[in-house]
């Protein structure tokens, strides 16, 4: 009988190596898998790479990682979102790497690296720095720059619903990087709210068919992933 499920988010993460590339999906506060990050925190793996929409807040999650001194280089959209002070901080000092990539662009090399495209080329960030260094051509009268593809050894992500079985249904905004990611990765790792039995989701209700999930663990919502929401009320 499959069954993907895991114990803990310790286990789910157990085999994460020192220098191993991992996405991180959600965008902002929503759909972040903190707790898998949290257990990545104490399981030790150093040198890591981490490609993200942002840089994570505050000293929790994938800020407080990034904190740690663990990660060594991060391919991001948004790394200057507020409470990502621990990012900021590194690479003043010169302590971590980012490749800035703009957002369409970002989840569009994802997208490529989980359907085995081996490049696409587009119009945004030509005549930039983004560019330096890339091969550009001219298409139909427009400049556009060749991007590559984006693969990890692992993907963290969260979900809604899963089963054992792994498939997952995500709820309003975890529908974000967190499915193009899931199919990106030699290893994808998945923390969903709610684990039902295999048949209780519907087939149009299934974002991400189990056999892109390695590994499902149910996670109780940790309060501090409500902190940033309450600061910013009491301050209106």
């Amino acid at each position: 009988m499959i069954d993907k499920t895991v114990a803990t988010c310790s286990e789910a993460v157990a085999k994460v190596f020192d220098g191993a590339t991992i996405m991180v999906g959600g965008f902002g506060s929503p759909g972040i898998p903190s707790m898998l990050v949290e257990a990545l925190r104490k399981q030790g793996a150093k040198n890591l790479v981490v490609i993200s929409n942002n840089a994570g807040s505050d000293d929790w999650g994938l800020g407080g990682l990034i904190q740690d001194g663990r990660v060594r280089k991060l391919v991001a959209s948004f790394p200057n979102s507020p409470g990502a002070d621990a990012f900021k901080d590194l690479y003043m000092k010169g302590e971590i790497e980012l490749e800035l990539v703009p957002q369409g662009t970002l989840i569009e090399r994802i997208r490529a690296g989980g359907a085995g495209i081996g490049g696409f080329y587009t119009p945004t960030g030509v005549g930039t720095e983004l560019a330096a260094g890339k091969e550009t051509r001219v298409i139909n009268g427009r400049e556009q720059v060749l991007e590559s593809p984006l693969y990890a050894d692992f993907t963290l992500i969260k979900a809604y619903r899963g089963d054992r079985l792994g498939n997952l249904t995500y709820r309003l905004a975890m529908r974000n990087f967190n499915p193009i990611m899931a199919t990106a990765a030699d290893v994808v790792i998945a923390e969903v709210d709610e684990l039902v039995p295999v048949g209780t989701l519907g087939l149009e209700e299934i974002h991400t068919p189990g056999i892109f999930v390695d590994a499902v663990v149910k996670v109780e919502r940790h309060p501090r992933l409500f902190e940033p929401q309450r600061a910013r009320r009491a301050k209106k």
